[in-house]
């Protein structure tokens, strides 16, 4: 893991869980990437990842937004900033995206 994103793991886990609407989704680090997703039921009830969100470090508490498109690709947004400003962002402009099915 990159120096770093062990912290930011951590914090950003907190302040998703610190949310009713945020509770409950996973986090894993790739790279300078942190990807939040949920596990959902697919075919034959199993649980399958599902990721919805991704912050890349841009600083040393600067991150920026992306959300995952039907494409699978990953399309950034204009939101940047801190986590806590990041998660803020989230809950403000995306919650359709990241609010349990």
């Amino acid at each position: 893991m990159k120096p770093g994103m062990d912290t930011a793991h951590e914090r950003l886990i907190e302040l998703l869980e610190a949310n009713e609407i945020t509770a409950g989704m996973y986090v894993r680090v790739h790279g300078d990437h942190l990807i939040v997703g949920r596990n959902e039921l697919g075919p034959d009830n199993a649980q399958l990842a599902e990721d919805r969100v991704r912050l890349t470090r841009l600083g040393p508490r600067s991150f920026g937004l992306s959300v995952k498109r039907h494409t699978g690709r990953w399309q950034q947004t204009p939101f940047t900033g801190t986590l806590s400003d990041v998660v803020t962002a989230i809950l403000e402009f995306m919650q359709h995206l990241v609010a349990p099915c």
